[in-house]
């Protein structure tokens, strides 16, 4: 139990938050239990007009302009703190990983692709 993480690809056409996993769904990265970056995402599902009350398995789409921002606010080590029931801890090795799923989401965007992130806790 606990913070799963995920981010994937689709051809599919989907709108900015609130919709289910695309038939098509391909992962391309999983955190397990990165609150801050979760805290981030939710902050981001919020401003784009998401209304479930819990974060909690809805889907949020990336877009270019959201990765850039969301580079520069690891890179400069400003992700939200941020707690939960059995979220655990962001750790100093998922500034990395991080940067790696922004390297790979910009590659599936260029292909066409959309991107979006979801969790399960």
């Amino acid at each position: 139990m606990g913070l799963d993480m995920y981010a994937s690809k689709t051809n599919e056409d989907i709108p900015a938050v609130d919709f289910s996993e695309p038939k098509d769904a391909e992962g391309i990265f999983y955190w397990r239990k990165h609150p801050n970056l979760h805290g981030w995402m939710e902050n981001l599902y919020r401003k784009k007009g998401g209304t479930e009350e819990d974060f909690n398995l809805v889907g949020l789409r990336l877009d270019c302009s959201d990765l850039d921002l969301l580079e520069k606010v690891v890179k400069a080590d400003m992700l939200p703190p941020t707690a939960g029931f059995f979220f655990g801890v962001s750790e100093p090795e998922d500034k990395d990983r991080t940067l790696e799923f922004v390297r790979l989401a910009r590659a599936a965007l260029a292909s066409g692709k959309r991107v979006f992130y979801h969790a399960w806790w």
